[in-house]
């Protein structure tokens, strides 16, 4: 890899088109001209976190093919850069770019909590599992400082609430307490993302997510508390880490995982620019 060539910390290397602005529409950024004829440098690739005030959380998941019924992100756009993820194209809904921005530019709801609340102590709502993250990880890095996921966790264990978690961020042993009185219900399930059992690859595919060492541990962790932990081997991508699908399968399954899943990488919308950039500049050959 050239580190001269590429953006450190970062999996997108680029910023595509937002397909729902015109081809000819054209902004003006008068903060980033300034800061071209001052001679400054205008991106610092550092990563800002904007509060965002939606009018509900849990959303309704009206696709066949995918397994929940109701998801809620805490978060939009996800600092854990995963080049492959399936999230970016819906980092355009809210007029933002689905490659740089998306790891960049985190929209944070701080009102989750409230508004779960409401949800839940509506006369009509029949009780359902709620898959938290899924769209975008709700342990990313933010949740470190906001703690949405937490409280959020906090309100399902007060009204004994069945709720799911995809992540890949050990962060999640956090709140094992939490998980732990979940889990003495049968309310809680976790999905835990596992990608790769080289550092190389997970460095470059995932970068600023937990090792697989970690990842591994935290399966191990969650399973001995029992809380049921199913591993997704995600995305499986030709000649990245298809080669790695048995030798996945085993260290899971010795770390305690009672299933596990795979999907194939789906290179659709702009996640395929940002890809094919991506893949040539990291692995060229």
């Amino acid at each position: 890899m050239d580190s001269k060539r590429t953006i450190k910390g970062r999996g997108a290397q680029l910023n595509t088109h937002n397909r729902f602005f015109e081809l000819s529409h054209k902004t003006r950024d008068d903060f980033l001209e300034f800061c071209r004829k001052e001679g400054e440098e205008a991106d610092k690739n550092k990563t800002l976190y904007l509060e965002v005030f939606p009018k509900t959380i849990v959303n309704k998941v009206q696709s066949p093919d995918v397994g929940m019924s109701y998801s809620m992100n805490p978060y939009q756009g996800c600092e854990h850069g995963c080049i492959y993820c399936y999230a970016r194209n819906s980092h355009e809904f809210w007029g933002y770019s689905a490659g740089l921005d998306f790891e960049r530019r985190i929209l944070v709801k701080k009102k989750a909590p409230e508004l779960l609340e409401k949800l839940l102590k509506k006369k009509t709502w029949k009780a359902h599992p709620i898959v938290m993250s899924g769209n975008t990880d709700c342990y990313q890095p933010a949740e470190k400082q906001f703690e949405i996921t937490r409280q959020c966790l906090e309100l399902f264990l007060k009204y004994k609430h069945p709720v799911s978690i995809i992540t890949k961020n050990a962060l999640i042993l956090r709140d094992l307490e939490i998980l732990k009185a979940l889990a003495k219900d049968n309310l809680i399930s976790v999905n835990i993302s596992i990608t790769s059992l080289s550092e190389e690859t997970r460095r470059i595919l995932e970068p600023r997510t937990a090792t697989t060492k970690k990842r591994l541990e935290t399966v191990k962790r969650l399973s001995e508390n029992g809380i049921p932990v199913n591993v997704m081997l995600a995305p499986i991508i030709p000649s990245i880490n298809s080669h790695e699908i048995l030798a996945l399968a085993k260290a899971v399954s010795e770390h305690g995982a009672s299933s596990m899943a795979h999907t194939i990488v789906r290179l659709n919308g702009a996640i395929g620019e940002i890809f094919t950039d991506w893949i040539k500049k990291t692995m060229p050959d």
